[in-house]
């Protein structure tokens, strides 16, 4: 990931969605200055539902711009909207994709610290931006899922700025396993001990993992 760097940055607010007006943020556009990022995201960003979006483990939403083009193979009547920041994410991102991430990996962006903690698992409204049901299913299958960030440091983040590595806790743990959990697979005991207090990894996450050993027993 030597070369990675931020190709587009995207904000949104909220606004109705699909044919019955669900209220979204998903559709976002781009801006070409710099946008600060703090613990509950990109300033000017907005989350529908608190429940399920945003918050200090979902603050910042990054994508991989080399995934479109395999997307747009597979589902060319979308063409259109197959494009960086069509996902709704906050930094659609060259140079960089899931196999090349670990577990925790701090990304410093400029004087930003952001930190890799969970894939994203696609809601209903991934389906209602394209009208398309099959799409989320797609996204758990294919592992093409994006990553969330949680703000380790915030800072200022601009179109063009590049990312460095600045810590590794889990070069054991590569993040493509998590996603891979996150769809079909299952996890080891193992795994769910190391999953427990593992570094990095979103809380939600690391509740799984107990709940599981508990009811695997010892």
């Amino acid at each position: 990931m030597s070369s990675a760097r931020i190709r587009s940055v995207h904000i949104g607010k909220i606004a109705p969605l699909g044919k019955d007006g669900i209220p979204s943020a998903f559709v976002k556009h781009s801006v070409a200055t710099a946008v600060e990022a703090t613990t509950l995201g990109l300033v000017g960003d907005s989350q529908a539902d608190l429940r399920v979006h945003g918050g200090p483990e979902k603050a910042i939403y990054g994508y991989s711009t080399a995934n479109y083009a395999a997307w747009r193979a597979e589902y060319p009547q979308h063409h259109l909207l197959l494009v960086p920041g069509g996902f709704g994410e906050n930094l659609a991102i060259d140079g960089m994709t899931e196999p090349d991430l670990c577990v925790g990996d701090v990304h410093a962006i400029g004087g930003t610290l952001l930190q890799v903690c969970q894939p994203r698992q696609p809601c209903f409204k991934f389906a209602l931006r394209f009208n398309d049901t099959a799409l989320p299913r797609a996204m758990v299958q294919n592992g093409r899922s994006g990553w969330y960030y949680r703000v380790i440091r915030g800072g200022w983040i601009c179109p063009g700025d590049h990312i460095v590595l600045h810590e590794r806790p889990n070069a054991d743990f590569p993040f493509t396993r998590l996603v891979e959990l996150a769809g079909r697979g299952r996890p080891t005991p193992a795994e769910l001990r190391r999953m427990v207090d593992m570094t990095g990894l979103a809380g939600d996450w690391r509740d799984m993992a107990r709940r599981r050993l508990k009811t695997q027993g010892p």
